[in-house]
């Protein structure tokens, strides 16, 4: 999503086209306009329909509501995204110079929804098949299984389509395995395996569809709504008259702009490009190289799906796996969100003075004036947190605020949510939830996998066993792997979305944290963050190969600067899961422990900015630096005697680039006497 905002002169506005290549899920066709409109008709009944789910839920329950949404989403999702490319003469339907599916891409999505639609014919009965499903069961639901392969496939890559399909074969061979084997089952045929997929409440229907049918969908309509009712562009406008003129003042802008706009997008990689449009030739007249300035964006982008009140999909995911409202997780992951954008602060105070920044030239427009005027977005925002703060459930509270903020839109001429933006704003949130769904329907043959094979623990097993192998101290092993497991999952998000690393993670890699005595929240945020950051994560870094376009820098630096300020953001999660008090980061314990920890860990992300900063009073030198290495990794750690160690390392680093203040102020002092 890109915010409709003029961009100052010069400025670097790329097409839409050319961004999203950089997005994890592949951009989607241009249609003809009358299919795009039909599209968008079908798209805004079934945003209409989930809405009216919401308070008037079908009777025949939960699983039926899901394969009637996967019904509907399935067939548009292959007739949105391109398939694969096929000669003219086997295609007439593309002969003409046009972006519209071809024959193909009908006939699927035809199969598609007869498959879809399928289990409905006699829902009862086929649930009650489930041990003894019949061919026509077997066909169709192994028909489904591989439309969503291709789904996936088309909207997010080859990745996890493969990872799906070696896990099918596990659960099918893995029965052939030696015994002795960690990695052995009983094995299990073809009709149990698609059976489990399709009849149960695992599989296709699982929790990962559950969440993108009862929860994203409904979030991604609210962003829509907010785009449409002209919040965006309100919050980019706020963040640039907020701030007077200071050298600091654009990267303060841009990292609340930031904040502010991920709200609406939902997609890291989505606001740091709507974000750097409007905010790099502000960064490039302040004096900021391309390299930082993207690195920048980047960081900002990516803070917006790491804090409340937002987060990412993933984050509903986590409240399902714990049983916990969203609310809970909203709560994990407020200390995480103070710390990680006050090493973003931190380094653009450091940055300006190192590159020698200027003030850019203050908004014409005024923060107060904005706010009187145009305050009442934020509304819709606090209904959904204030609503869940009295239990009303996350899915209620959201359309709430859709309802409210459809209202409140009336308040703008320019943006009043009339008949036409309204179904646009409809058909929007739905559009945006077409990758979503499909990686969550494929993502739950992992799950179903894992839970029916028992792969989970055995891997965790496997995991712990080759920690131990190293040592027998069991700090060490815990260190080992939860190294082992961040770096795993940064590879696994350098190849598919944030959701769908994070559930393969989650049934994979954590049992073998909770194994340690880390709990299944610490180890759920652990993989979250990490499923996340692997978007600033070299050698792809999505969100920086981005902002590089737009800010014509080098891509390799440009990682390399992001990778810079979203750091405390990568050792943090350490803190939560190797310590004893890592809990409170987290909002767990007493309100003295959250604090004191709090405290202690700025105190962490302050020395982490001068090692990648290099400067404290003045521009550090090689000592301060390798002084303030081992302090913030001390510091982090959060016990008594490894604080009071990296509070001595920072103070002498401190120290000693005081002294080197004097030596250079103290000549010039003495010659002006």
């Amino acid at each position: 999503m890109t915010v409709g905002i003029t961009t100052g002169a010069g400025a670097a506005t790329p097409s839409e086209s050319e961004l999203a290549e950089y997005e994890q899920e592949k951009p989607a066709r241009r249609l003809s306009p009358t299919l795009d409109r039909a599209i968008s008709a079908w798209c805004a009944v079934i945003s209409v329909g989930v809405l009216l789910q919401v308070f008037f839920p079908l009777s025949a329950g939960t699983q039926f509501y899901l394969v009637i949404f996967l019904a509907a989403v399935l067939p548009v999702t292959l007739l949105c995204y391109r398939g694969w490319r096929v000669p003219a003469f086997m295609n007439p339907l593309k002969a003409r110079a046009t972006d519209d599916p071809g024959i193909t891409d009908w006939i699927l999505a035809a199969m598609a929804l007869t498959v879809c639609v399928y289990p409905l014919v006699d829902f009862d009965g086929f649930l009650e098949r489930r041990q003894a499903p019949t061919g026509l069961d077997v066909l169709a639901g192994a028909l489904l299984f591989a439309l969503l392969l291709e789904a996936c496939r088309r909207t997010t890559g080859w990745v996890l389509p493969v990872v799906s399909a070696l896990f099918i074969a596990y659960a099918y061979y893995g029965g052939y395995l030696p015994y002795t084997w960690s990695l052995a089952h009983q094995g299990f045929n073809f009709d149990a395996i698609i059976a489990q997929f399709t009849m149960g409440t695992a599989g296709f229907y699982g929790t990962p569809l559950r969440v993108a049918a009862g929860y994203i969908v409904l979030f991604t309509i609210y962003g829509a709504v907010l785009d449409y009712s002209g919040a965006g562009k309100f919050f980019v406008d706020l963040s640039f008259a907020a701030f007077k003129r200071s050298r600091t003042a654009p990267g303060r802008t841009v990292t609340l702009a930031g904040f502010l706009l991920g709200s609406v997008s939902g997609s890291g990689t989505a606001t740091a490009v709507s974000l750097g449009t409007v905010s790099w030739p502000i960064l490039r007249r302040a004096g900021y190289p391309p390299e930082p300035a993207g690195g920048m964006l980047a960081a900002a982008g990516i803070g917006a799906i790491l804090s409340p009140p937002t987060l990412g999909a993933a984050a509903f995911i986590i409240a399902e796996f714990l049983q916990v409202s969203y609310l809970t997780v909203l709560g994990y992951a407020v200390i995480p969100t103070i710390l990680y954008y006050l090493g973003i602060l931190l380094a653009i105070e450091m940055d300006a003075r190192r590159h020698g920044t200027t003030a850019a030239e203050p908004s014409t427009q005024s923060a107060l004036k904005l706010l009187m005027r145009f305050s009442y977005h934020f509304l819709s925002l606090f209904v959904i947190i204030g609503f869940m703060a009295v239990d009303v459930p996350p899915f209620k509270a959201v359309v709430y605020a859709v309802i409210i903020q459809l209202g409140l839109s009336f308040l703008d001429r320019e943006h009043r949510l009339t008949a036409g933006p309204s179904f646009k704003a409809l058909a929007q949130g739905t559009r945006s939830v077409l990758p979503v769904a499909a990686t969550c329907a494929t993502a739950g043959v992992i799950v179903a996998v894992t839970t029916q094979t028992g792969l989970g623990l055995n891997l965790a097993e496997i995991i712990v066993d080759a920690a131990k192998g190293l040592t027998d101290n069991p700090t060490v092993v815990l260190i080992l792997t939860v190294v082992l497991a961040a770096f795993a999952v940064l590879v696994l998000g350098l190849a598919v979305p944030v959701t769908a690393s994070f559930i393969i993670a989650a049934v994979i890699i954590a049992p073998a944290l909770v194994q340690l005595g880390v709990t299944q929240a610490e180890a759920y945020m652990f993989i979250f963050y990490y499923a996340v950051l692997s978007e600033v994560s070299p050698p792809t870094a999505l969100a920086a190969v981005a902002t590089s376009a737009i800010t014509g820098g080098k891509v390799m630096p440009t990682m390399w600067q992001a990778w810079k300020y979203t750091l405390p953001a990568f050792l943090v999660p350490f803190a939560f899961v190797l310590t004893e008090n890592g809990a409170h980061l987290l909002g767990q314990g007493s309100l003295i422990g959250m604090v004191w920890t709090l405290v202690v860990s700025m105190l962490a992300v302050a020395a982490l900015a001068v090692v990648t900063g290099g400067w404290i009073v003045i521009a550090t030198g090689w000592v301060e630096r390798l002084l303030c290495v081992p302090a913030a990794l001390l510091l982090l750690y959060l016990a008594p005697v490894t604080i009071a160690i990296g509070i001595g390392l920072l103070l002498v680093a401190v120290v000693i680039n005081l002294v080197r203040q004097g030596r250079q102020t103290g000549p010039t002092e003495g010659s002006a006497t």
